[in-house]
């Protein structure tokens, strides 16, 4: 009603409604003592509908939570005055509805134990931050604050209801059995028998059909046949009745358990209840009241009742005050811990062991999260010799992020085992196991091992994002040659192609791309790796299970047979899995997989070294692709850079008097000051022809093979990095931090100085003679020697 109309009907107007907290914004508060991450905060969340309040140190905080009402808190933890720890231990006693997170950029033991150990946080998060992870983290605990909320709400409703409940079960729950009659009426009970188990159901507020079995007096089929006779009530099995869930919401659990009694269905005049004692007229009429439907009782056993309530029920109803308590806890990530079916039992009976450690299970789930946030490939837990150190490899380079008290790491170790299906005793030898852990944002595979050192067990994490999409191979970083000799090695309908390179060099995801570039409806595709790093939906994907003896040939072997066009092996790692992949390529197949090695050439190499004939090499072998990942120059702070002589030599560039053009990246705040910011390849293809098959089946040496793979195309990967330093893709540092000095095994020319890849007899850029040989014997001699130690031929006449 408007105010003009209130003047004419003589009413006042309304009062207007207050917000509600769905029409208010949620407040944030950001505390710390630098102005410039204030700043970037309010620019993170400045398209989102939060009410953005900032403090430069915990009083001026606890100043600002006394004033309004702030449903997150973000405080940096090393702060003058009061800490971020203290700060969120104050806040949490005296404003608890508030959900606190903390970020700190220090690896500090204080830090890490105040977040995890006494629970005074949310979230842990250290820094650099991603920006949309911290606001997917701060959207969490948004949700987590509106559920704590609606759960107190829930709680008051429950102890409403409770007490209604209580107030209904005086009524009830009031026995006024008339079992006891209709015994002895039919000559089944004494009197004098009726009178004491009248006795002790007053004392024991049983009902009376219990009393009357617990005494001996009658068995229950006798109570029911006579209650059956008297009364025309049919029997039932209630374990026949689907019962539907809002019949079960009319009746509470405890008054169905407490006087035996379940609802089973709803019928044309009302509502069938299974109950063991229907003499119990007063009570049939109190449950009419409570359904406000007629009831038409039948009769039942106790354990046929029993059994019915724990169907409908549940076994364990958990309360609501449990489920309050759990979501009002402050939990540091939600990590949950796949299982394998076969195995489920046994793990969850550890895991309810390992559940008396909470300090070990949040400083574990900490890690994990902290890890995933990063975008780490790897997590190192070191021990040392006073605390614990945790570190992320994060685009191939190891950050020290987090140190725990050395007391902390036996509690931590044991964890990680016990999820991982590890032998926990066992801390004298090394152990290697998985993790599938699931998380808000995504499901990861780990693959982790433990290796005992002098100071205790060190665990190493290798994480797999199931949910990472697979690169297209333009993405890759291949030059356009790269590109059309990769082209043509993938549309090959047979052969095998290996990618190769060490650990962590992305040899797995460059045969995703391969697959997916060629993928086609026509064709079948199969993976077989340990674990499965990547989920591709046109293939069949096979997890190796080493412990119940599913290895790479014998799932190679059943795949032959599953008529495949494409087989993609994880890795090439003993003979065996090698014999029977290259005669899957003889026979028509094209197989993918990799094998570690340093080189495209070095793979021929290895090959012949497992064992595998050399012509089976040649004709089984498409191509070979070396890579190594480097970091990519950050395109915001990218600047020209001047090489000095060293770097030239060490990267075995011979400019020849001309520049050597690079760049490198400054720092600027998107790329953390870092001047770099994501990764590419560096890459080495070599393209079996028909010169290079022949050479193979001769067992020619490695420099041969390298003159014949140079002459079909093949640039060696420091070539590869000379490239892309040219282009400003990545930098000369970052060349020779992965592929190391290249003029290590070379040889200078001593005329004009020039890198020679083997030792000739005169130096291709200046004729200039750089070995001695004796024209008689050949004998290699000395610049300063006078005459050939084998033949005595004087070296004035050489």
């Amino acid at each position: 009603m408007s105010r003009l109309a209130s003047l004419f009907l003589g009413k006042e107007p309304p009062a207007p409604e207050e917000p509600t907290q769905e029409s208010r914004p949620y407040a944030i508060l950001f505390v710390d003592d630098e102005a410039g991450v204030l700043s970037a905060m309010q620019r993170i969340f400045r398209k989102e509908n939060y009410r953005i309040v900032t403090a430069s140190s915990g009083e001026e905080a606890l100043e600002c939570l006394s004033r309004e009402e702030i449903h997150v808190i973000i405080t940096d933890h090393r702060m003058p005055g009061i800490t971020g720890a203290d700060l969120l231990r104050r806040i949490k006693r005296e404003h608890p509805q508030t959900i606190r997170i903390m970020l700190t950029g220090h690896a500090d033991v204080g830090a890490i134990m105040g977040a995890v150990n006494e629970g005074a946080v949310y979230k842990f998060i250290t820094k650099p931050w991603n920006d949309e992870d911290l606001r997917i983290t701060v959207g969490l605990a948004l949700e987590q604050y509106d559920l704590i909320r609606e759960n107190r709400a829930l709680k008051k409703s429950q102890v409403s209801q409770t007490k209604k409940i209580n107030q209904m079960s005086r009524f009830i729950n009031t026995h006024r059995s008339q079992v006891g009659s209709i015994l002895m009426k039919q000559n089944l009970l004494r009197k004098n028998d009726l009178e004491k188990a009248r006795e002790i159901q007053a004392k024991k507020n049983q009902p009376m059909p219990q009393v009357l079995m617990e005494m001996e007096l009658v068995d229950e089929g006798t109570i029911l046949n006579a209650i059956q006779r008297e009364m025309g009530i049919n029997r039932v099995y209630p374990a026949e009745f689907s019962t539907p869930e809002a019949l079960v919401a009319l009746i509470p659990r405890e008054i169905c358990t407490t006087n035996l009694l379940v609802p089973l269905k709803r019928t044309e005049t009302g509502l069938m209840i299974a109950m063991n004692d229907p003499s119990e007229y007063l009570k049939i009429e109190d449950l009419q009241f409570i359904t406000g439907l007629r009831v038409e009782p039948v009769i039942a056993t106790r354990k046929e009742i029993l059994k019915k309530i724990e169907e409908l029920y549940g076994d364990d109803e958990t309360s609501l005050d449990e489920l309050t308590v759990l979501e009002l806890e402050d939990p540091t990530e939600s990590i949950e811990i796949i299982l394998d079916e076969e195995d489920e039992e046994a793990d969850l009976k550890e895991l309810l062991i390992a559940k008396d450690q909470p300090p070990a299970i949040r400083i574990v789930n900490a890690i994990i999260s902290d890890a995933l946030r990063h975008a780490a490939s790897d997590v190192h837990i070191e021990p040392k010799t006073k605390y614990v150190m945790v570190r992320y490899r994060v685009d191939g380079l190891l950050h020290d992020k987090i140190h725990v008290p050395i007391t902390m790491h036996p509690a931590i170790v044991s964890r990680i085992k016990v999820m991982a299906e590890l032998d926990i005793s066992e801390r004298r030898r090394p152990q290697d196991g998985r993790i599938t852990v699931k998380t808000p944002s995504k499901m990861v595979d780990i693959r982790l091992s433990c290796l005992p050192t002098i100071n205790g067990e060190k665990v190493v994490f290798r994480i797999l994002d199931r949910n990472a999409s697979i690169k297209s191979v333009k993405d890759l970083g291949l030059t356009n040659d790269e590109k059309e000799m990769v082209t043509r090695l993938i549309n090959r309908p047979q052969g095998c192609i290996l990618t190769t390179g060490p650990t962590g060099s992305g040899k797995t995801s460059t045969l995703y791309s391969l697959m997916q570039e060629n993928a086609s409806i026509t064709k079948n595709y199969t993976t077989i790796e340990d674990p499965v790093e990547y989920f591709m939906s046109m293939a069949e994907q096979v997890m190796v299970k080493e412990k119940i003896g599913l290895n790479f040939p014998i799932v190679l072997r059943a795949i032959l047979r599953q008529d495949p066009n494409v087989i993609m092996l994880g890795e090439i790692r003993d003979f065996e899995t090698a014999e029977v992949a290259f005669h899957a390529a003889l026979t028509g197949h094209t197989v993918l997989s990799t094998l570690h090695t340093n080189g495209s050439i070095p793979t021929i190499t290895r090959l012949r070294d497992m064992g595998i004939q050399p012509y089976v090499i040649g004709e089984a072998l498409s191509g070979i692709i070396a890579q190594r990942l480097v970091r990519r120059i950050c395109d915001n702070c990218k600047e020209d850079e001047t090489l000095t002589p060293d770097v030239i030599d060490a990267l075995g560039i011979n400019p020849n008097g001309g520049t050597f053009p690079a760049f490198r990246g400054k720092g600027c705040d998107r790329c953390n000051n870092t001047g770099y910011r994501g990764r590419t390849g560096l890459f080495e293809i070599l393209t079996v022809t028909h010169e290079i098959k022949q050479l193979i089946n001769t067992a020619a040496s490695e420099s041969e093979l390298t003159r014949a793979a140079r002459w079909a195309g093949m640039k060696p990967l420091v070539e590869d990095g000379w490239t892309k330093i040219n282009q400003g893709i990545t930098t000369a540092e970052e060349v020779l931090r992965v592929l190391g000095p290249q003029n290590t095994l070379e040889v200078k020319c001593p005329h004009c100085s020039a890198n020679l890849r083997e030792r000739h007899r005169y130096c291709p850029f200046c004729s200039g003679r750089i070995l001695l040989q004796c024209i008689n014997c050949g004998c290699y001699l000395e610049p300063d020697w006078n005459s050939c130690p084998d033949c005595a031929t004087r070296v004035a006449d050489v």
